[in-house]
């Protein structure tokens, strides 16, 4: 288990594509720079897409976890 503390967590669990990406999307543009973002998602395609949207926003990926269908992760607001 990480030691990172996040600034803020977002429960996303049972939203199905594309909910998930654009409610991290939105949070991460309402954080401020170098907050940490804790995401929770239980659609299995974010674990594909949400790298996919912190390439394009710049967004860094600290941390993926998956446990119990439930994948976890830490995002550095740029």
């Amino acid at each position: 288990m990480s030691d990172i503390k996040a600034d803020e967590i977002i429960d996303l669990k049972g939203l199905n594509c594309p909910m998930p990406m654009l409610k991290t999307k939105k949070a991460l543009q309402n954080t401020t720079a170098g907050k940490i973002l804790q995401v929770e998602i239980t659609d299995a395609g974010s674990k594909s897409d949400m790298p996919a949207l912190l390439k394009r926003s710049g967004d860094e990926l600290l941390e993926v976890k998956e446990a119990g269908g439930v994948y976890t992760f830490l995002i550095k607001k740029k």
